[in-house]
């Protein structure tokens, strides 16, 4: 967590939904970086029996309203100076809306702002392109929530399409399905429910299809319940972080859904019970869009929609804009964790630098074949390197080891953040080696990668021995066949790192398979032998 200051400020977000209600406080701080505080979610039902009359219910204002009282408390409770609440397709439809912002109002104080369909679809845009590394891909994303379902096309720095389809989990049971219904469904019923479906979509979809897209992204309780099922049933695991729903994995599941009455449904392997009543109209939803618009694979994105695309939105209007304007999700995510640990930005970026010239010359020279990925990861690594000393310095890779795996960094694949994790690991003390049990399990390419890039980040750290940034360049330079010459550039005394860096050497000797021999120039560049 982040060292508390008097200028840090928390700040509250609220997304009122049709099925759930869900709440994320994160602490602020001056440098950009934040730390979530706590993540709440009920599921209340506010849109329960409304889209045929398209009044809110009593009974699930009722619950609504308890669960904002209680997470209106638990903001303050944190010491939050804004609570930011927006309510979505249940709000939005409802001819009783004015009364429901005013009972919330007097309830909590808090006002609310209810957002369009479009509107609705931006904010999930934010929150997901903003959590995932999309490089020069272009990606659809699809949110199905209990009332409505957006869809957005975008990449990485922008949205170019944004849609909002009345069509969700909640409404569509209510609209099919009797609340006593507890048989299995039928093919022809399934097929009447995608009719509806696709009737009601297909304009919208021919916009998408304007778009061509790389990838596509899924959200929402209903998706990743989809994805829990097909991981526990047909794959006999559990739903990995950013895990791979397929079209054909979906058809099998909807085939067992369909085919269980409502409480052989609940008992189904990693369904949430609550809502195995209305995750069949949830799942002929994205089997449509999914049909309509030829996607073979959606990958699906935990924990990351609207409620941090309303984080997101909050950030960039502020004076943290220009740090969300400037650095890629990657980059963002790597210095706020940096940050929020306290690290030495300074010798960390320093580090960095140092690191990639190694990388770079010794490429240059034919020394290793590793590519821009690599590259890529190793600097992330080096900003990261020093970070575990937040907890302890004793040891403190291995704590900074600890703190890159379980981080849930923005924008990163488990196996780049493995690679990331180990390189940092592997920067002092021991070395890459089969008796850490997270290395063997990996493959040999992967192995040699780690083995490379480590050895670069240790020479770089022992190059900074002293944090005072005396050795500027650093570059390898090939002498014959065999030896390569470490050109140091100094603008000082250098002898600390000198003395730091002979032992780091003969790590970097032994995976590059050449002698490496080292030669000072100070800054009045008199070459100085070593």
């Amino acid at each position: 967590m982040t060292l508390k200051s008097a200028s840090d400020k928390v700040v509250s977000f609220l997304d009122i939904g049709t099925n759930s209600i869900r709440l994320l406080i994160v602490r602020i701080a001056p440098n950009h970086s934040y730390v979530t505080l706590t993540q709440q979610k009920e599921v209340v039902r506010l849109g329960e029996n409304e889209f045929v009359d398209q009044y809110l219910q009593p009974e699930a204002m009722e619950r609504a309203l308890l669960v904002c009282t209680k997470f209106a408390d638990l903001s303050r409770a944190y010491g939050a100076q804004e609570i930011i609440a927006v309510a979505t397709s249940a709000v939005r439809d409802a001819k009783n809306q004015k009364e429901f912002v005013r009972r919330l109002r007097d309830a909590t104080g808090i006002d609310l702002h209810v957002v369009s369909g479009r509107e609705e679809a931006r904010l999930i845009y934010l929150g997901i392109s903003r959590a995932v590394h999309l490089g020069d891909q272009r990606a659809v994303f699809i949110d199905i929530g209990g009332g409505s379902t957006e869809v957005s096309v975008g990449d990485q720095k922008q949205y170019h399409f944004l849609g909002s389809l009345n069509l969700g989990a909640v409404r569509l049971t209510t609209l099919f399905f009797l609340p006593e219904e507890r048989d299995p469904v039928t093919p022809e019923r399934y097929a009447l429910l995608q009719r509806y479906i696709r009737n009601a979509s297909v304009r919208t979809l021919q916009q998408v299809q304007k778009y061509p897209f790389d990838v596509a992204f899924g959200s929402s309780g209903t998706i990743e319940n989809l994805m829990d099922i097909a991981a526990r049933v047909l794959h006999n695991r559990v739903r990995q972080r950013d895990d791979t729903l397929t079209y054909a994995d979906l058809q099998r599941v909807i085939e067992m859904l369909c085919a269980a009455n409502l409480e052989e449904r609940r008992r189904i392997p990693g369904i949430n019970p609550e809502r195995a009543d209305i995750i069949i109209a949830g799942a002929a939803i994205l089997d449509t869009l999914m049909q309509d618009l030829k996607i073979k694979q959606i990958r699906i994105i935990s924990d990351h929609g609207l409620r941090e695309g309303l984080l997101i939105d909050y950030l960039s209007r502020s004076e943290h804009a220009e740090f969300f304007k400037e650095f890629s999700v990657r980059e963002r995510s790597v210095l706020q964790l940096g940050r929020a640990c306290g690290f030495d930005e300074t010798h960390a970026r320093h580090i960095a630098q140092l690191a990639l010239e190694l990388f770079d010359s010794a490429k240059k020279v034919g020394a290793h074949t590793l590519d821009d990925h690599d590259r890529e990861l190793l600097e992330y690594a080096a900003l990261l390197h020093d970070i575990g000393a937040f907890l302890s310095y004793d040891n403190h890779h291995l704590h900074t080891h600890y703190l890159i795996r379980h981080a849930e960094l923005l924008g990163f694949d488990q196996a780049e953040i493995t690679q990331m994790a180990l390189t940092a690991l592997f920067h002092r003390k021991g070395k890459p080696s089969k008796k850490y049990d997270e290395y063997a399990a990996l493959d040999k390419p992967t192995r040699k990668r780690i083995r490379l890039l480590s050895a670069f980040l240790r020479v770089a750290e022992g190059l900074d021995r002293s944090h005072t940034g005396v050795i500027t360049r650093a570059r390898l330079r090939a002498k014959d066949k065999k030896t390569l010459r470490l050109d140091l550039q100094a603008q000082g005394d250098c002898q600390l790192e000198l003395w730091g860096v002979t032992d780091r050497l003969k790590t970097l000797e032994k995976v590059l398979k050449r002698n490496i021999k080292i030669k000072v120039q100070d800054k009045v560049q008199r070459p100085v032998k070593s």
